[in-house]
């Protein structure tokens, strides 16, 4: 009988952003967005959960290498956004609204092309410790 285990993987990235919709005038901007509208950008220090859930290998016990699962995240998340302004800095958010939700989006995109199709792949992202997002929301 094959069991499903779920394994997570928690880091930690530091960013800045503004979020800001180019199509609104400024006092519609401040009005939805508030502080996080700030023409100066403001950051949050960002708690990222990686799930994985698949079926553990019959030779290693692993359902990922978590080191694997660490390296992948590193290269491919904590470089590319780690201490940058995701507006101006990273090429994911020139035309998309850096939220919590499209951040969790855009991290999940990047890992779903990375890991192995056969492992259901979730991410939680904390903005703060009392704000954060699942993607996908099931």
């Amino acid at each position: 009988m094959k069991h499903k285990v779920a394994v997570y993987r928690k880091e930690h990235f530091n960013a800045a952003h503004r979020l800001n919709n180019p199509l609104w005038d400024d006092k519609k901007n401040a009005l939805i967005f508030g502080k996080c509208n700030n023409p100066h950008y403001h950051g949050h220090n960002y708690e990222l959960i990686v799930k994985l859930t698949g079926y553990p290998d019959k030779e290693t016990g692993y359902v990922i290498d978590l080191k694997l699962l660490s390296d992948i995240i590193q290269h491919n998340i904590l470089e590319k956004f780690d201490h940058k302004n995701l507006n101006e800095d990273c090429d994911e958010f020139k035309q998309l609204n850096p939220t919590a939700e499209n951040i969790a989006i855009v991290i999940y995109d990047i890992l779903r092309n990375e890991i192995d199709k056969e492992l259901e792949l979730k991410i939680r992202l904390y903005e703060t410790e009392r704000n954060f997002v699942d993607y996908p929301a099931n």
